[in-house]
């Protein structure tokens, strides 16, 4: 769909989409900075600092189908275009005093309600599936040589994302075309057939060029023809001259 912006806005916009849906971390790697980790608690948490007291979890444990070990430390992003939700209706000092009369006429209107999303730290397997695959997927990068592989995690939602982690070096990355997953993405319209070869005759087949004794027997020929009408012409003269 057409976007409301130059390209510099729509790259920025795509990031944000990237990096809120797709920055995760093992469990315990990050807390929030108080050091409270009940999750009851967590509601309304908008920032989470590196744990030092980590333990390392096996590369068992990382790639665990479930998926009940990696967590997200970016907050998501709501449907009003942000990750921490503003209040429409409330205004700056500035604009209550020039907008006394529209405060009035916006008294009936309903209240708005307060949008809300996961909160941080929330499990990765609690994330929607992607046309009824999980939104993840994770494995070893080899099984030939287990005890020198990592693990990783591929995002299905976002093609091109992935986390890895081994001990305590924990990263993301991504390497993709900037598109979300669908599976009725735009496909151009495939080219028209290619058209049959040109229909070969005497006149559209090139000939081969001649050897160099049918050159010259060629010119040979010529060479005769040129003498017996020279001939020819001498002997018309001669009678010519005696009638």
């Amino acid at each position: 769909p057409p976007f409301p912006g130059t390209e510099i806005n729509y790259l920025r916009a795509q990031i944000a989409r990237i990096s809120a849906g797709t920055h995760i971390c093992p469990i315990d790697y990050r807390k929030f900075e108080d050091g409270d980790e009940d999750d009851s608690m967590a509601e309304g948490r908008d920032e989470c600092v590196l744990n030092p007291e980590y333990e390392p979890l096996s590369i068992e444990e990382l790639v665990d189908p479930e998926l009940r070990n990696w967590v997200h430390h970016v907050l998501h992003i709501l449907p009003q275009g942000r990750c921490k939700w503003v209040n429409p209706a409330v205004k700056g000092e500035a604009e209550d005093f020039e907008d006394e009369e529209e405060e009035e006429e916006e008294e009936g209107l309903d209240e708005i309600q307060e949008e809300e999303g996961p909160p941080l730290l929330n499990p990765i397997s609690q994330d929607a599936n992607v046309d009824g695959f999980p939104a993840w997927s994770a494995c070893r990068s080899s099984d030939l040589v287990p005890q020198y592989s990592i693990a990783f995690l591929r995002s299905n939602a976002w093609p091109g994302a992935y986390a890895y982690g081994i001990d305590k070096k924990v990263e993301n990355v991504y390497i993709g075309w900037g598109q979300k997953y669908s599976s009725e993405n735009y496909s151009p319209v495939p080219p028209p057939p290619v058209m049959q070869e040109y229909f070969a005759d005497l006149e559209t087949t090139e000939i081969p060029d001649p050897t160099v004794e049918e050159e010259k027997a060629l010119e040979a020929m010529q060479q005769e023809q040129l003498e017996r009408e020279a001939e020819e012409a001498e002997m018309e003269d001669d009678e010519d001259d005696e009638d």
